[in-house]
């Protein structure tokens, strides 16, 4: 019996999205299909986490995100270059959201962006592991 978890999600055009997901991330294509805008699927692995892609097709009830309709989901991926993974979505055209920030007392760096299709995606790239206990005691300052 197989089991895991896929996230599944819809753009304006699959094939589009997944030739600027393969420039961004190290992408592993699973499956793909070849047909006209609005019959099109993608399934593929980054990091080893499953995707599966479909075009917008209102006939189905799938639809894409609108332009300047607030996201309450992304895509948050821990990458090994925080830096060189967000160049690259800036050079695929995405739209910055946030610049690569370093925590220091987290022991990360991340960033946020918008891809062309509607999706935000958050990087982390760790540079020293930091325990819960730790980041509760770090936040709970916040919050006093």
């Amino acid at each position: 019996m197989v089991q895991g978890v896929e996230f599944d999600f819809v753009v304006k055009d699959s094939k589009t999205a997944l030739e600027q997901y393969k420039s961004i991330f190290d992408v592993e294509v699973v499956e793909k299909t070849n047909f006209k805008v609005g019959n099109n699927e993608a399934v593929f692995t980054i990091y080893g986490t499953r995707f599966h892609m479909l075009d917008e097709n209102p006939e189905y009830q799938l639809f894409a995100p609108k332009e300047g309709q607030a996201q309450s989901f992304w895509f948050n991926v821990t990458v090994p270059d925080i830096q060189e993974t967000y160049d690259k979505a800036m050079a695929a055209n995405a739209t910055e959201i946030q610049p690569v920030t370093r925590m220091e007392e987290m022991g990360i760096s991340n960033a946020m962006f918008l891809d062309s299709f509607g999706y935000v995606w958050m990087l982390h790239e760790v540079h020293r592991e930091v325990s819960f206990e730790e980041r509760v005691d770090i936040l709970s300052k916040d919050f006093e």
